[in-house]
Parts: structure tokens; sequence; C-alpha cells
């Protein structure tokens, strides 16, 4: 499952992400996991997002990427703030587990007893 989708296709409900994969090494955590409030805005949302990181919140060259109006590049900055602000939550135990694996500061055995 791609985790960027956090809505589902067929109904747009909330999905919940219950398998993780490493291709790499195979291993696998299954559970139920959280996904980012990022995660969770549309891909258009979260497309405008990273071009705006990556024009280092430059208003400026957003109106000239996306030809638009400074009005128009705020107006989807505060609609994108105000989808993050409705599902923010502290971040979960969970959460806080799967970062320190994929940090290498836990191994997957201690991961799975914790989560456990």
């Amino acid at each position: 499952m791609d985790i960027s989708r956090a809505r589902c296709p067929g109904c747009g409900q909330s999905m919940k992400i219950t398998r993780a994969y490493c291709d790499a090494c195979e291993a696998s955590l299954e559970g139920e996991f959280e996904v980012s409030s990022l995660g969770r805005l549309s891909l258009e949302d979260q497309l405008f997002v990273v071009v705006f990181l990556r024009q280092h919140g430059s208003i400026k060259q957003m109106e000239r990427l996306f030809g638009v109006s400074y009005p128009t590049v705020k107006n989807r900055l505060n609609a994108i703030v105000r989808e993050l602000d409705r599902d923010f939550t502290a971040p979960s135990p969970s959460a806080r587990v799967l970062e320190e694996l994929a940090r290498g500061a836990i191994s997957v055995e201690e991961a799975l007893r914790r989560m456990s």
C-alpha cells in the first residue's frame, strides 16, 4: 500500500496502515500504524508543500511556478495549514518505535516487543 494515500479511493474514508515491509531485508511489521498529517493530505496538497519547501518558502517562486497570484498561494497554504491543524495529534508510541527502528537504534525484535 502506498502510505502517501490515507484515504480510501473507493469511499473516501480514512484507511489504516496495517503492514510495513522492507524490500531490502524482507523484514515486515504488522499492526496498526498511523499516517503522518502530511500523508493525510491530498496528493496535490502534498506536491504543493514539497514544492514550497524546495523553494525555501518563497511565495514569489510559487507564484511563478504555478502561474497564480500571491493571494492564491497564501489561500492554498492557509487551507493546507487548516487541514494539518485539524489532524494534529501528538505522535503515537508506535510512531516513536518505528522512528527508532528506521534510525537503527533498536532491532526488529525490540520494535515488535514494544508494540505488542
